[in-house]
């Protein structure tokens, strides 16, 4: 049951507020697709909140964008930034990837985000399947909060 970034949005806006500031706080982050062979790819990518999604841009027949057809399913990390901190935890989204081929959508991403040639890149649009962050709390537990579409975040803490 994936839903996109405006569902998590409204029924979890503190978790989809720290996810998009954890984001926000650096322009590169990890992507991991799956090749052809089924073994995991890892890559570089810059990520966009717009409109009420998660947004994957990708420059032309780029491998994450040729897995991503493929097999849509990505599993994406944000940038733990420098040294130790984390500052808003670890957090990882997980999901399939849709294509997106309609030139008004793609005309309008590329006048908010000017990608090097808006005539020539890729574009998805995220459905989740999961969000989790993984951070400290009172320095003392390490939490895990989970969400899944259809349910409530679930927090775990272990000392």
């Amino acid at each position: 049951m994936p839903t996109n970034w405006a569902a998590f949005s409204a029924t979890e806006p503190d978790f989809a507020r720290t996810a998009e500031e954890r984001f926000g706080s650096f322009t590169h982050h990890v992507l991991a697709t799956l090749r052809k062979d089924g073994s995991p790819r890892t890559t570089g990518l810059e990520v966009r909140f717009l409109y009420g999604e998660l947004w994957l841009g990708m420059m032309p027949d780029s491998m994450k964008a040729l897995d991503l057809r493929r097999d849509p399913r990505f599993s994406l990390q944000a940038n733990p930034g420098p040294g130790t901190a984390m500052a808003g935890g670890d957090i990882r989204i997980s999901g399939r990837a849709v294509e997106v081929k309609d030139p008004k959508v793609i005309a309008r991403y590329a006048g908010e985000v000017n990608p090097p040639d808006p005539s020539a890149f890729h574009l998805f649009r995220t459905e989740l399947t999961e969000v989790v962050r993984t951070f400290i709390e009172d320095e003392k537990y390490l939490a895990v909060q989970l969400w899944k579409p259809g349910g409530p975040v679930r927090t775990t803490r272990r000392t």
